[in-house]
């Protein structure tokens, strides 16, 4: 391993050991967390299991960096529609297919490695070799913006943000059927579907299982049999406004797991060839971690959807 890619030396004091190494380095707590759930800290020769544990002063460490791309995610030179970006982040508007970083399946071809590519490796680290400056994701058939962080900083900072709620975000989507009433809020707890791991599900509000999840939702536009809907996000679940809107009988046009299309529109999708949920992240609104400027960006809806759209509001022409 080169040199630069392990830092060792003595913990200054007893604490917590990520509190530990984040006051020895110049590595960020949250960077150091993701390194020992990695396995890459030692202690006194011993791989570190825990950023909570207490370590004593004077203990002997060892970290080591992985380099900024590994065969996991490479630099690949894919185009990106980048919306806006300085030294700290970049914010792109990723198209409907594009995952969001290699996993099990799509071990290439994502916005990580167009991203790793366009920003010669320097994105945050605290997502891992998989998943470098990734602070949140939008599915893989979900098209429109999403935030990434270049800097450990920026990354924390923006963490931050999406922990307390405080960001904007708004989705446009097209659902069969019409919401009644036609702007309402839906707050169900989501978790993993019994049936389907897979999935996710709406949960009992008492389950011990899940996350909170509340999604407010606005009419915008009636169709024949469907209707284009706002949904502005108060959390941000996997999956959360597929499973709420699905969850009041309104689901995506499109979803291939959440919801079936209406009959009455099936030679309409047909015809298009629509093959994904029809669900666009137009609306993105935060404080820049570092300067403290509100930024705020939208994204106009692609041709498939506005095809979608189209179509639905001229069926019985």
């Amino acid at each position: 391993m080169p040199k630069n890619d392990l830092i060792t030396g003595i913990t200054p004091n007893t604490t917590r050991l990520d509190k530990a190494l984040a006051a020895a380095t110049d590595l960020s707590r949250e960077r150091i967390k993701a390194l020992i759930a990695e396995g890459k800290v030692e202690i006194d020769g011993t791989p570190a299991t825990s950023p909570s544990a207490k370590v004593a002063e004077g203990a002997a460490f060892a970290i080591h960096l992985p380099p900024p791309a590994d065969p996991q995610a490479s630099p690949q030179d894919i185009p990106i529609d980048v919306v806006f970006e300085d030294e700290h982040l970049i914010v792109v508007d990723k198209p409907a297919g594009m995952v969001v970083h290699p996993a099990a399946g799509n071990p290439d071809g994502t916005l990580v490695n167009a991203l790793l590519h366009h920003c010669q490796g320097q994105l945050s680290g605290i997502g891992g070799v998989a998943r470098p400056g990734i602070v949140h994701r939008i599915d893989k058939d979900t098209s429109g913006l999403l935030v990434v962080a270049k800097s450990d900083a920026a990354h924390e900072g923006l963490a931050r943000q999406f922990a307390d709620h405080s960001l904007e975000r708004a989705y446009l989507a097209v659902c069969g059927g019409h919401p009644n009433p036609p702007a309402g809020t839906v707050d169900a707890r989501l978790g993993r579907s019994d049936r389907d791991r897979k999935k996710m599900a709406v949960l009992q509000a008492d389950s011990s299982r899940g996350k909170h999840a509340v999604t407010h939702y606005k009419t915008l536009e009636r169709l024949d049999h469907g209707a284009l809907v706002e949904c502005r996000l108060e959390t941000g679940r996997t999956h959360q406004v597929r499973v709420h809107l699905a969850s009041i009988g309104h689901a995506l046009i499109g979803d291939p797991v959440y919801g079936r299309t209406p009959s009455a529109l099936k030679p309409i999708v047909g015809a298009l060839d629509f093959r994904r949920q029809a669900l666009h992240a137009a609306r993105l609104g935060f404080i820049h971690p570092l300067t403290g400027n509100a930024l705020s960006f939208a994204s106009e809806l692609p041709c498939d959807m506005r095809e979608l759209i189209d179509e639905m509001g001229h069926s019985n022409r």
